[in-house]
């Protein structure tokens, strides 16, 4: 790896301070947060402002907020994003963490797809492949991602007061029962199905979101119920919130304190 340039990275510190606020910064604020000298501060803002990064408000001198420049930077590097390819990235990380089944899956219809997939290194394992479709009521990253929707986007998915269909005697077949579901899903932001979609695995998932805060993916672990208990709900609940956000954060989403 070679030698950091501390110009750049003093920068780079800079813009990344605006990640922090929604407002402006005066040069003697980035002084105080950074603690930099002055004159540096002064040097990088001029900088920064004559290419773009930053601009001077005329309503407000003195003070800086992010230029255009950065918004064609990331535009350009949304457009570049797979979904897929990042959610696989993500994926193997958490595998190797827990060593379970993780999948990435998104909402068509009534149904999800998974679009990523990282494998158990376990002789046991769930079983399945990318491409797949399953009712989005039986799986975890299905409960997730119909949770994420709007209750006129709810409705019309899932219809009328008809049975929905059941994959195992444990499936949720009631409308109005996985309605209440999930409402708990939106106040906790994890989805757990437990031998919903196969008799003999559970799941927990999390929501994926993108630079517009929407969600629009959920990543899950998967785990056979002879490697299952309450306790190891709970780790992997907190690892696929952690693995979620972190997919977030390469689809450019920005977490708020």
């Amino acid at each position: 790896m070679g030698r950091l340039v501390p110009a750049v990275t003093r920068a780079l510190d800079i813009l990344e301070l605006f990640l922090e606020t929604d407002g402006t910064l005066s040069a003697p604020e980035i002084t105080r947060r950074l603690g930099l000298p002055r004159t540096t501060v002064h040097e990088l803002v001029t900088t920064l402002t004559a290419r773009n990064y930053l601009v001077q408000p005329a309503d407000q001198p003195g003070r800086y907020r992010l230029g255009v420049r950065g918004y064609q930077l990331g535009s350009r590097y949304a457009e570049q994003l797979d979904l897929a390819a990042e959610g696989r990235q993500v994926a193997r990380g958490i595998a190797e963490t827990c060593d379970e089944t993780v999948h990435v899956a998104v909402l068509e219809g009534r149904d999800v797809i998974y679009i990523a997939k990282v494998d158990s290194t376990h002789a046991v394992r769930m079983v399945s492949a990318t491409g797949r479709r399953l009712p989005a009521h039986c799986t975890s990253v299905g409960k997730m991602l119909l949770a994420s929707l709007s209750e006129d986007e709810l409705e019309a998915r899932l219809g009328g007061p008809e049975p929905l269909a059941a994959l195992t005697p444990h499936s949720i077949t009631s409308p109005d029962v996985l309605r209440a579901e999930l409402g708990e899903i939106r106040g906790r932001g994890v989805a757990v199905e437990e031998r919903e979609s196969n008799p003999d695995v559970s799941c927990v998932a999390a929501p994926v979101r993108d630079s517009s805060g929407e969600v629009v993916a959920a990543l899950s672990v998967s785990v056979p119920m002879i490697r299952w208990s309450e306790e190891r709900r709970a780790g992997l609940e907190a690892l696929v919130v952690k693995g979620a956000a972190d997919l977030s954060d390469r689809l450019g989403h920005r977490r708020r304190p």
